[in-house]
Parts: structure tokens; C-alpha cells; sequence
């Protein structure tokens, strides 16, 4: 029974499991040195050079799946002692260089980093290359190639370089916390910090009888995951862990995409509010920008309102694929709707810590939103919703010119057009993910099956326009 894409998220999995279980039980303080040793229960290693330096690394793991360093605002951290086996070599020449006459790399490096031996092979002087590939473009060999770790060619926002001891780093300033890098980590090295402990207490009080009632919002990507499982399934294992009731958070992309369809024929141009990832990128790299972001908040932080307006002593749990919610909910704005964010793995290692097996139970219902707010989900969904939203609240009058953008890059293209006036779109539909969010870093599995899924689990709704869906708030 396959629940995870690598190995890295097993592992991943199994600390949070043993982290959450012994909350459970009230023996996590006095049992935490243990913990490593039960996933590595042997003396012989089995990932890296010594049962010590795994348990090492294992430790620091329990520390993240604990909540992490607290100084460091960002919810993604390096575990510098696990990161120190891939190359850090740039721009390197291979044996595939055949010393030709052309000596194109050469003629093409602005900064005098190639040159060329007695052989006639090329050579790059590290202390001048820029690193600007130019060379590599124009080897008719391919012989040039880049050596950059998988967490800098994931990150797409150029957070991530080398400290002295070769460790990845992460500058907060530029990061925007999408989790590209956690999930593109060989070793598993950079990862996010987790709330499993806040929502374990959140359960264990919600079992106590008290007025507190505990909510789960479940992102609509949840169709495209657990499928070992029925959907169904997983919303009775919700309610057999201790939560009160079981909300779509795209009832929250229904009610976001009436108010933002109207807020864009008002304003005339908008871009998306509902990716935290997309949204921080604009303030960071863009903020000449900030003016047009939508002034809705996310589905997550706007059905998470509803719920608090509705029941004051309601508590709130999110559950998606995305580690940007984890970052989103530490917001002034937001941070009094919702108690707490778990991810898809998360959810994984929570149902498994108290030993519950979901596929042994019967099928609970989700029927709290329409098509589009689920259709959400996957890129393009937001601005098939906006289209519904304009046209259901008779704004046809409007031309909606939708620009939607599959992954951080397609974000920065789109975002830098308009700021120099030549973007032919009035809406800006920004998802980081690729794929949106069914490709978030906290998914169990990606793929391109995930996206009809979500379009499977859209038509299965028994409301069919968003009007429809919020009708009853």
C-alpha cells in the first residue's frame, strides 16, 4: 500500500508518527531521545555512513516535527548536518569537451572565465565565472553543464545558496515559503516546520467535553490524495480523531470567487489572492504591485471566518498540500481564524498515530461546496470561478482576459508585464505550485492524474453554481 511519492517523505512521516504518538500518550518529553532510535532501531545504517550521524540527523528532524526554532520566523528550515552530499561545483566541463576550433564558450564568456589547456580542453576559472550559463548554451558538445544542488534548480526565487560549509541557506528576505525545495531534496535536508503537537492538544482538548468545538477545512486537492482510500473514508477518520466537523475550503473558493469577480469589474485589474506564495512573491520582488492584489483572503482564511462569526468558540485546523498556509496563518489578518495548519503528510502520520487504519470505515460526505470552488484545486480553476462569479451576478458587461500562471516562473513573466504596461490580461490567476495546488509540497503524491481528480471531484458536487453554494451562509 504505496502512501507516498519517496522514500524522503517516509521518513519524513515516520518522525511525525512517533512525534505524535507519544503526545498522545503524554510521553513525548520523556521518551523523545527514544525516538530516533525507534525508526533506526538497529547498529547498522541504513541511509548514511554511521547509525550515529542518521540518529544525529533523526534528532533534528524530531526537533522540526516539534514545532522548529522558534527565532526563525520562516516555517522552512535547513537541517545543515543532513545537507552535505550533493556537488556544489556551478558550471563544470565535462570529458565530453572535444577541444574544438570554434572555442564558442570562450568567445561567448563576458567575463574571461574559459580558456583552454595545452590539450585543447576548456577549463572554467571558478573566481570569474558568473555562473550565467551563457557557455554551456553555445557548446555544440553539451559538454558544459551545471552542477547546481536540486534545492537551488527548485527554487525558483533564488532563496537558496551555500554557506562556507557547503549547507544550503535560506535567505526569509526572498523566500515565500512554497516548499519547492523540501520537496525537491534528495536527502531531505530542508523541510517545514510542523504543527502535528498544536493539533494533537487541540484534539485531546476537544475530547474533553468542553464548548470548544474542533473544525477541519479540507483543501479540495484532498481528492487527488490518500489513494489508498476513499474520500469518504478520510473525512470519517477525521471525525474518529476528535474533530467536531468537516468543512470544503471550497465553499471559502465559492464565497471568494462571488466577492472577487465583482471586486474585479470594479477595479478593472486584480491578481489573485488566494496562493500565499504568489501573494508574498508580489510583495517582495513586485511591490509596485501590491496595490492590485485582491483584497479577499484566501478560500482557507475566508471559510475559516465564517465558521469563527458562526460559532465563537470554534478552533480551526487546515489541512492542504500547501507549507505557504503554514507561513499565511502567522498573518495579523489571519491569525485569528485559524489555530493551526497540517499538511496532507501530516494528516498521514496523524491518522497512523493512533493506529487507525481509514480504509476499514464507512464513507462520510463532503457536500458543503459547488464545481468551481472545487476546481480551485488545479491551475485555471480560479479563473473558471471568476468567469461563473461575473457571470452569475449578471457582470457580463466585463471581458474577463485571464492570465494563468502554472508555477512561480510563469508568475514572475506575467507580474513583470504588467509592471511595464504590456501584460494583454486584466486578471492574474498566480499559482507557485505547478500544476497549482495538487502539486504543493505537502502532498502525498503529484502527478498529472491528480488534476482530473480534482476535476472528477468538482462535478460530484451537488451544488452547481457558486450562487448556489453560498446561498445558505
Amino acid at each position: 500500500m504505496r502512501k507516498f511519492d519517496t522514500k524522503v517523505q517516509h521518513l519524513k512521516y515516520k518522525v511525525l508518527r512517533e512525534v505524535a504518538r507519544r503526545a498522545w500518550n503524554g510521553t513525548l518529553y520523556e521518551t523523545l531521545l527514544d525516538i530516533p532510535k525507534a525508526i533506526v532501531p538497529g547498529k547498522t545504517p541504513t541511509m548514511r555512513c554511521c547509525v550515529y550521524k542518521e540518529r544525529a540527523i533523526l534528532a533534528e528532524r524530531v526537533k522540526i516535527a516539534m514545532g522548529g526554532d522558534q527565532e526563525n520566523p520562516n516555517v522552512i528550515e535547513v537541517i545543515d548536518i543532513a545537507c552535505d552530499e550533493c556537488p556544489v561545483g556551478g558550471y563544470e566541463v565535462t570529458n565530453a569537451c572535444r577541444g574544438c576550433l570554434a572555442h564558442r564558450c570562450e568567445d561567448v564568456c563576458r567575463f574571461g572565465a574559459l580558456s583552454f589547456d595545452g590539450n585543447h580542453v576548456a577549463h572554467i576559472d571558478k573566481s570569474k565565472c558568473k555562473e550565467c550559463g551563457a557557455c554551456a548554451k553555445v557548446c555544440p558538445y553539451t559538454a558544459i553543464v551545471s552542477r547546481k544542488r536540486p534545492c537551488q534548480s527548485a527554487c525558483k526565487v533564488k532563496a537558496i545558496s551555500m554557506n562556507p560549509e557547503k549547507a544550503a541557506t535560506i535567505d526569509n528576505d526572498k523566500c515565500i515559503a512554497c516548499g519547492a525545495c523540501v520537496y525537491q531534496c534528495p536527502f531531505g535536508a530542508i523541510t517545514d516546520k510542523s504543527y502535528i503537537l498544536t493539533v494533537v492538544d487541540l484534539l485531546k482538548k476537544s475530547q474533553t467535553g468542553g464548548e470548544e468545538k474542533l473544525y477541519a477545512v479540507v483543501a479540495p486537492s484532498i481528492s487527488s490524495q490518500f489513494t489508498y482510500a476513499k474520500l469518504g473514508q478520510v473525512v470519517t477518520g477525521l471525525k474518529e480523531l476528535g474533530f467536531h466537523t468537516v468543512v470544503e475550503a471550497a465553499l471559502g473558493a465559492d464565497m471568494v470567487a462571488h466577492a472577487e469577480s465583482k471586486e474585479l469589474a470594479e477595479k478593472g485589474f486584480l491578481t489573485s489572492s488566494c496562493c500565499p506564495a504568489f501573494v508574498s512573491y508580489i510583495y517582495k520582488n513586485f511591490p509596485e504591485l501590491v496595490p492590485f492584489v485582491s483584497h479577499n483572503l484566501s478560500p482557507m482564511a475566508t471559510v475559516s471566518r465564517y465558521i469563527k462569526k458562526t460559532d465563537p468558540q470554534a478552533k480551526v485546523v487546515f489541512i492542504g498540500p500547501c507549507t505557504a498556509k503554514k507561513a499565511e496563518i502567522r498573518h495579523e489578518g489571519v491569525k485569528p481564524y485559524v489555530d493551526a495548519v497540517l499538511t496532507f503528510e501530516e494528516l498521514q502520520a496523524l491518522f497512523d498515530s493512533r493506529d487507525l487504519d481509514i480504509t476499514t470505515l464507512a464513507e462520510g460526505v463532503l457536500d458543503n461546496a459547488s464545481y468551481f470552488g472545487r476546481i480551485f484545486a488545479r491551475c485555471g480553476g480560479l479563473a473558471d470561478a471568476v468567469a461563473q462569479g461575473l457571470k452569475e451576478q449578471g457582470l457580463d458587461d466585463f471581458t474577463l482576459k485571464a492570465c494563468s500562471c502554472d508555477g512561480i516562473e510563469q508568475c514572475r513573466v506575467a507580474l513583470l508585464k504588467k509592471s511595464k504596461g504590456l501584460l494583454d490580461a486584466n486578471f492574474i490567476e498566480g499559482m507557485a505550485c505547478l500544476g497549482g495546488c495538487i502539486g504543493g509540497a505537502g502532498c502525498l503524491t503529484h502527478g498529472e492524474k491528480s488534476k482530473a481528480d480534482v476535476d472528477r471531484y468538482g462535478k460530484e458536487a451537488l451544488e452547481k453554481t457558486i450562487s448556489d453554494a453560498i446561498s445558505l451562509l
